[in-house]
Order: structure tokens, then C-alpha cells, then sequence
């Protein structure tokens, strides 16, 4: 199967939404202004969590950051409601990831009256088989703030020096997180990284893991029964322990192959949004990059691990 095949399929299902986007975005341009928002801040909408989180970060202050993707939701499936719409015709800056990751939100920019105020983070970065999971490497994640820093000084000249000290100290925050990875995967018994879909590419090149994906890209694509076969005989030949899957996916073509290959199934997270779980713990980014680090350590046997 094509790993792109079905993110395709999901913009051919939102493309009959394209034109409820503009019609409702017309109606609200007459209402709107594209000035600052009130007291001097920029209003930044992102288009799911690992962008807002960014952006929280770099702007501070001087910046209100809005996410597109509710608490808990799927974000490649996204369904833009009225006042989404008006979100973004009212935002400075709208954030998002391009190539098929949000149909609904590609529809949306493609119909804003000035579409300068968007902008595709994927541009410029280092894209591999169209894998927009970028923010799981604590490296890109930081390259992402600078990005997101310069747009916020192009539209606010005023603050550029404290978006680039507070970029700065985004990526000091990761550096750390980085450096325990680095740590912890170094010597293991295993190295293989079997995931219930293709979201881990970028971490795993990272740090010298192989990722062993059931389906590719999109979490809607549904193996084969020659790959599930396929990934349960690789499972069983190289000792896999754990078959991973995710918080916003259902885990049973995960379970199915943990059963045939006589290994276990665990949690890694994604972080393509938080959950109100997460927030009720006060969970962001980093503790829940350093959950992921922790199960893909025991999953794998690393000397380094917990």
C-alpha cells in the first residue's frame, strides 16, 4: 500500500468541505481586521499541539496562541467548525504542517483572503518520504522555534529580540532532552522500533534506530494481511518485546501482531495533541518526550534505561 495513498483519500473526503471553508471565510471578512491583536500581541492560531507549544514558547507575552485541534482529537482528521473559520481570518500568523497532514486545514489557508499570514513549517526542513512527524526529533523541534521566532519578528519587528532569546531558550530546554536519548538508546539489545504506523521515522534516524511501522503514515491506513504477517514474522525473528501503539489510535492491529509475534504492547506517544489527561497532570512536551524515552528504552533493552 502506498503510505501516502490514504492521506490523499482524506483530502479527496475534505475537498467537498473546501467551499463551506471560503463561503463561510467571505462572510466574516467584512467583520474582520488584520491588525494585532489588542495590547500589541500577535494572535497566532496553530494547527494542532507540537505547533502551538512552539509558538507558546517563543512568543510569551507578546503573543496569544490559539489550537485548531481540540483536547484529545485526531488532528490529521481535523473537521474545521464556523468559528475556527473565524479564528483564522482574525489570526497574524497561522501555523501548520502542509503535504496531506490536515486536509481541512490546507482548504482553510488555500481560501483565506491573504494567505501570507500562513505559513507550511515543512518548507525549508529536511522532509523525508513526505513524513511531516518532525517535532519527535528534539533537534527539528528546535529548528521549528527558529522558524516560528522569525515569522512572529517579521510581523511584530519590535519584539525580535526577545523571540530569538526565548527560541534560544526553547532549544536549551530540548538540547537536555536530546542528550538523554542520546544517553539511554546508545547501547541496546535491540534496535528495532515496531509502531503501529509510520509516526517515529525522524526520532528513530535520530538515534540510530530502525522503525518497524504495521501501516505507513496515516493512522486511518489498514495493513495488509501479508503485512501484518510480515511484521509479526520480523517481530518474533529479532526478539521484539513490545509492539507500540498510540494514545489517539485504537491498539488492536498492534495487539493482533504483539499476539502472533509473543510480545507485549505499550504506549508511544506522538504528541500530535494533548489530552485532557494530559493536562489534568500538567503534561507538555518534554515529560511526555521523556515517557516515550523511558518505554522505548525497556521495550528495547538499553543499558542506558531507567
Amino acid at each position: 500500500m502506498d503510505p501516502r495513498g490514504s492521506i490523499r483519500a482524506r483530502h479527496a473526503r475534505h475537498a467537498a468541505r473546501a467551499l463551506g471553508a471560503a463561503l463561510a471565510l467571505t462572510l466574516t471578512a467584512g467583520a474582520c481586521t488584520g491588525t494585532p491583536g489588542g495590547g500589541g500581541t500577535l494572535r497566532v492560531v496553530a494547527s494542532f499541539y507540537p505547533l502551538a507549544e512552539a509558538a507558546r514558547q517563543v512568543g510569551g507575552d507578546l503573543v496569544t496562541v490559539s489550537d485548531l485541534t481540540p483536547a484529545g482529537a485526531e488532528p490529521h482528521d481535523l473537521e474545521l467548525r464556523p468559528s475556527d473559520l473565524r479564528r483564522l481570518r482574525r489570526a497574524d500568523l497561522v501555523l501548520s504542517l502542509g503535504r496531506g497532514f490536515q486536509p481541512a486545514v490546507e482548504d482553510a489557508i488555500a481560501s483565506l483572503p491573504d494567505r501570507s499570514r500562513a505559513v507550511d513549517l515543512l518548507a525549508g526542513l529536511p522532509i523525508v518520504d513526505s513524513d511531516p512527524h518532525l517535532w519527535l526529533d528534539p533537534a527539528l523541534m528546535g529548528r521549528i522555534a527558529g522558524r516560528i521566532a522569525g515569522e512572529l519578528a517579521r510581523r511584530l519587528p519590535s519584539g525580535r529580540a526577545a523571540f530569538d532569546a526565548r527560541a534560544a531558550a526553547w532549544r536549551a530546554r530540548l538540547d537536555p532532552l536530546d542528550a538523554d536519548y542520546r544517553r539511554t538508546l546508545a547501547v541496546c539489545e535491540r534496535r528495532d522500533l515496531f509502531v503501529t504506523h509510520a509516526s517515529f521515522g525522524y526520532l528513530a534516524a535520530r538515534y540510530d534506530l530502525n522503525q518497524v511501522a504495521i501501516a505507513g503514515l496515516s493512522p486511518e491506513a489498514e495493513p495488509s494481511p501479508r503485512r501484518l504477517a510480515e511484521v509479526s514474522r520480523l517481530a518474533r525473528e529479532r526478539g521484539a518485546t513490545t509492539i507500540f501503539y498510540e494514545r489517539l489510535v485504537s491498539a488492536r492491529v498492534a495487539q493482533a501482531v504483539a499476539r502472533a509475534a509473543g510480545a507485549r504492547t505499550a504506549l508511544l506517544d506522538p504528541i500530535e495533541g494533548l489530552t485532557r489527561e494530559h493536562r489534568t497532570a500538567g503534561d507538555g512536551f518534554l515529560s511526555v518526550m521523556r515517557r516515550n524515552l523511558a518505554a522505548i528504552g525497556a521495550a528495547l533493552g538499553c543499558k542506558g534505561a531507567a
